[in-house]
């Protein structure tokens, strides 16, 4: 498939915004993926050129919070322990119910997370030391987001973020950083998945990997040097982005 200006004038700078907005507070994907879209991509072939630009802004910004002290391996590591299988359960689930059932259910759950997002003020200021329990509650966390992602799936990084955050009780600010590591986990696990099928458009996906490895270092360099209060207004834009995709879908 031929790639023109306009395809490259309309994917690249909103691959560069989604991975600014992803590194600081996930859910880039609801800004990429339907930049992709946009250009008359098949959704296959756009879902796998967008994985391709996405994971390697993820990748930039994961490094920059590890460098930063930002990131706690460890913790990620079990969450992606419970995330990879929770992600195979989240694919089957949807082969198996009904996504109207879904949809439903998520339109009533997000909002209530918004609003928890919203005037949940105390976010621990230091990470708490991670116990045994902790950890297992990480995988859970993991594999809860796994399904999820597996599902449905645009908004996963943004729910590990308020998982780590008020379950586990890292600072936001790390946990973004983690949160980075179990979603580029995930992403690459999938990615191997669509190039082996030919679903990417690599003369589209690697200029628009340029804009989004930008994107991450920046939008990983914002969330460190303006903290928490940034990234929650980051979360809140992109769970009222999820909100709107979900009443569209469910009156589509």
């Amino acid at each position: 498939m031929a790639v023109t200006l306009s395809m490259l004038l309309t994917v690249c700078p909103l691959a560069f915004l989604a991975a600014i907005v992803d590194a600081i507070g996930g859910g880039g994907g609801l800004i990429s993926l339907p930049a992709y879209l946009l250009t008359g991509l098949p959704p296959a072939l756009a879902s796998g050129s967008n994985k391709m630009s996405a994971c390697l802004g993820t990748l930039v910004a994961t490094g920059k919070f590890l460098r930063g002290g930002k990131l706690l391996v460890k913790p990620s590591l079990c969450a992606i322990a419970g995330a990879l299988p929770g992600a195979y359960l989240g694919a089957e689930l949807l082969q198996l119910c009904d996504p109207e059932i879904i949809r439903i259910l998520l339109v009533v759950v997000i909002p209530l997370m918004a609003l928890i997002l919203l005037f949940k003020r105390d976010a621990p200021e230091q990470s708490a030391p991670m116990t045994a329990g902790r950890l297992w509650g990480c995988a859970g966390i993991g594999l809860a987001c796994g399904l999820y992602d597996g599902f449905f799936g645009p908004g996963t990084g943004t729910l590990l973020i308020m998982g780590l955050t008020y379950l586990i009780g890292m600072d936001m600010i790390t946990a973004s950083g983690s949160a980075k590591l179990i979603n580029l986990a995930s992403n690459i696990s999938a990615l191997v998945s669509l190039i082996l099928g030919g679903e990417v458009l690599f003369a589209l996906a690697l200029p628009a990997a340029a804009f989004s490895i930008a994107g991450g270092y920046i939008g990983s360099y914002l969330a460190m040097r303006r903290g928490a209060r940034l990234i929650r207004y980051i979360m809140l834009g992109v769970l009222a982005l999820l909100i709107i995709r979900l009443i569209v879908q469910w009156f589509a």
